[in-house]
């Protein structure tokens, strides 16, 4: 029974964990650029844009096509790292918690 009983105790401290790790990423800022630096996407930890820059430069001679790809790249790639970044901080947790019973 005091394993079962651990079992729940380590679960609550994993979700509080997770918890926490989600209001901390909340609050980092991962940026990606495309185009030379022309588009600048700015996500958070959770992969949600919180801005988006376009340098003047970028609609001269260029289509909307083009500036529109470049964007999407940008955000892909933000987003991308903020998927990565989340993985790694979860790796940062107790990579086997049944190993602490």
């Amino acid at each position: 029974m005091a394993d079962l009983q651990q079992l729940f105790q380590l679960g609550s401290q994993v979700q509080g964990r997770l918890q926490q790790l989600q209001s901390e990423l909340a609050d980092r800022t991962i940026e990606a650029t495309a185009g030379a630096g022309l588009v600048r996407v700015r996500v958070d930890g959770r992969g949600l844009v919180r801005s988006l820059v376009i340098d003047p430069e970028a609609f001269e001679g260029r289509d909307a096509e083009l500036l529109a790809d470049m964007i999407v790249g940008a955000v892909a790639e933000a987003q991308r790292r903020a998927s990565d970044l989340v993985q790694a901080e979860m790796r940062k947790l107790s990579p086997n918690p049944l190993a602490a019973l």
